[in-house]
């Protein structure tokens, strides 16, 4: 099949890679190269979070704001990276390479443009954006300068959301690892050059971010061109029903999760917004510490998904299902360590980004809270792969969207109401709880799915499911 943009010897390979290869090494192996971009991210966002934190508390709040911008963006890059890498991995499974091709262009091309409409539109509401998000009057000038940097490098920011998803999907982690590790050590060294040597401020944070951005752009478009799989190609683009229809079946609930994530922190920092700058700048402190647990297990579930993504397509059930327990029980023993030092140091770490007796005070309870509750999100966040990866659209949304949407939202105004403050710290570890509690029966769902589909030598696409994308 050596059709439009793709190389046909490098695809055989990493079928028989991703289809007969032990399943414990190599989820691991795909796994490790994104647990290790995405550790090298969560110490750039600590070291942002240190080197904006020494210029003020408001400024360090600014980051909780622009957090929903983030989102945004992220919505974007998610739903073109999953939609387009979900349908790639099972075409290449299922051994349809220009099908693959056409879903890489195609994905790439409308995020970028998507992220291009995105900061036109962020500017001109640039500062009702900044209310909206929980910005106080005198977190608004830092917020505002920040986050409109962060929209000028929206539509490279996307877009390397998306490529970094489809190698991934490929079973090509390395790339993306080589382009985000690159991208994150530039940053750690150019933020305090420009923040500090520069004097811009919080300012030189925005432009170091939207720059190292765009250096991570261009090696994953570099890297997508050498991995050999699927090469970019004007004559593989093809916005037709067909393919915006698949896309959109794998990649909605990534976006919806990220819309409702963003619905979700403007609540939160809504409802601590009361108790002043030192609680804004404590919820996001939290956020970053807790990004390190998270991007370990998004990294786990990255490596199973090519692997759930192939053998789906390749109707090899019972790969997906080991798979699946490699993931979860990494997930489980990697985070439960994190979680350990992140509960016995946690005043010791809030101090390193923001050394504000209150804010030290409110962020050690919130960041325990979490530390509790944190391994357990793992299980649920693997199952939310797993579903959207076999297209179970409304599933996964459901799933994806209970974590940090449909259950955290109410949740935060609840308690926020009737507890105060506490309520804030208790809302992400209460929602935690009740997201798992949602995940666990549709997982067993799943699973019971695949297994009469293969006793009755059913295909994905034959299922009486398609109602839900599955």
């Amino acid at each position: 099949m050596g059709g439009v943009g793709v190389a046909e010897g490098g695809a055989d390979e990493k079928f028989r890679q991703m289809t007969e290869g032990p399943v414990g090494p190599l989820v691991m192996s795909l796994a490790l190269p994104s647990i290790v971009s995405n550790l090298v991210t969560t110490i750039y966002n600590l070291a942002d979070a240190y080197f904006i934190g020494r210029i003020s508390t408001a400024a360090e709040g600014a980051i909780g704001v622009a957090f929903v911008t983030m989102t945004l963006i992220q919505a974007i890059g998610f739903f073109f990276g999953q939609g387009a890498g979900n349908a790639m991995s099972r075409y290449l499974g299922g051994r349809d390479e220009d099908a693959a091709a056409t879903m890489a262009v195609t994905g790439l091309a409308l995020s970028f443009l998507c992220g291009l409409v995105l900061a036109v539109v962020g500017h001109v509401f640039l500062e009702p954006l900044c209310r909206l998000a929980g910005s106080t009057d005198t977190i608004l000038p830092f917020a505002r300068t920040y986050v409109s940097l962060i929209l000028v490098g929206a539509p490279w920011m996307a877009a390397s959301l998306t490529l970094n998803m489809q190698l991934r999907f490929m079973g090509e982690a390395r790339y993306a690892m080589v382009a985000l590790v690159s991208g994150a050590l530039l940053n750690v060294a150019l933020a305090p050059a420009l923040i500090f040597g520069a004097g811009l401020g919080i300012a030189g944070a925005g432009l170091a971010t939207i720059i190292c951005q765009l250096v991570s752009f261009l090696l994953l478009v570099a890297g997508l061109q050498t991995c050999g799989l699927v090469r970019l190609s004007r004559r593989a683009f093809g916005v037709t029903g067909g393919v915006f229809a698949e896309m959109a079946n794998g990649g909605f609930p990534s976006m919806a999760r990220q819309v409702v994530a963003g619905i979700a922190t403007t609540l939160l920092n809504s409802a601590a917004r009361p108790f002043g700058d030192a609680a804004l700048a404590a919820i996001a402190i939290v956020g970053r510490i807790v990004s390190f647990g998270n991007y370990v297990q998004i990294g786990i579930g990255q490596g199973y998904q090519p692997v759930c993504g192939y053998n789906y397509g390749a109707r090899n059930y019972e790969r997906m299902r080991e798979g699946f327990g490699v993931a979860v029980r990494m997930s489980l023993a990697a985070v439960a360590l994190i979680s350990v030092v992140t509960f016995a140091l946690a005043p010791q770490l809030v101090a390193l980004l923001r050394d504000d007796p209150d804010v030290i005070r409110i962020a050690t309870l919130t960041l325990r809270l979490q530390s509790v509750t944190l391994p357990l999100t793992g299980v649920a966040m693997i199952i939310n792969f797993s579903l959207q990866t076999t297209g179970r659209m409304w599933r996964a949304t459901l799933v994806g969207l209970a974590r940090m949407g449909i259950v955290l939202g109410p949740v935060v105004v609840l308690l926020s109401s009737t507890l105060g403050l506490l309520g804030v710290q208790l809302s992400q570890s209460v929602a935690d709880l009740m997201s798992i509690a949602i995940a666990i029966p549709f997982g067993a769902a799943l699973f019971r799915e695949l297994e009469g589909e293969g006793e009755r030598g059913v295909g994905h696409d034959e299922l009486p499911d398609g109602q839900d994308g599955g």
